[in-house]
């Protein structure tokens, strides 16, 4: 449904690939800090971890793959072995990587390994990508306690190490600001909220 939409959506679109940005170090104290995760759709996810107070920026992606410079339709080919992801920039005075990774969870079925909610295959896959063995203590110890909260299933999200993020085209960005009655539609079609009640609770 959402690949139907955004095909049609790609056709009017000029999809011009900005440069690629460099995976940063680690932040010194006051810098930002940067957490990738992949959860199915990346309109939601963007939407999902931009209401998180201390998030600079969320930035929508693809990542994990072997193919340089994705463009959309590389990736929904399934091909080229990325991800939809996200790159979320946040600051760590105000808010930790633990407490992101305790929202990535809750955004996301975990239990599912062939892609997320409506969205078949292996781009839509749930990941966490971590920079660094910091990052990936940090998520090891998230996911064993995410998976003691689970009401249904088994965890089956894998820590995967960053390589590049390549950022997606321009008119995917914020697609649920700019087309709100076509993201809001989706979404309700794709029962992702209903299913992450069923795997979550409340």
């Amino acid at each position: 449904m959402r690949r139907l939409l955004s095909l049609l959506i790609s056709v009017f679109a000029l999809a011009a690939l900005p440069a690629l940005a460099a995976t940063p170090p680690q932040p010194k104290r006051g810098e930002p800090a940067t957490a990738v995760f992949a959860g199915g759709c990346f309109w939601c996810m963007e939407h999902d971890m931009q209401g998180v107070p201390g998030v600079l920026k969320v930035e929508s992606g693809y990542t994990g793959g072997h193919v340089n410079k994705p463009r959309y339709e590389d990736v929904t080919r399934e091909t080229s072995g990325h991800y939809e992801s996200v790159r979320v920039t946040y600051d760590p005075a105000k808010l930790d990587y633990g407490f992101l990774l305790y929202r990535y969870w809750k955004l996301v079925d975990p239990t599912d390994d062939g892609g997320q909610f409506c969205d078949r295959g292996p781009s839509y896959r749930p990941a966490v990508f971590v920079n660094g063995p910091e990052q990936r203590k940090i998520a090891e110890k998230s996911r064993a306690e995410a998976a003691t909260r689970l009401k249904t299933g088994k965890m089956v999200t894998p820590i995967l190490d960053l390589k590049t993020f390549w950022p997606a085209e321009e008119y995917h960005r914020d697609y649920a600001k700019r087309h709100t009655l076509n993201y809001q539609a989706y979404r309700m079609g794709c029962g992702r909220d209903l299913r992450l009640k069923q795997v979550w609770g409340g």
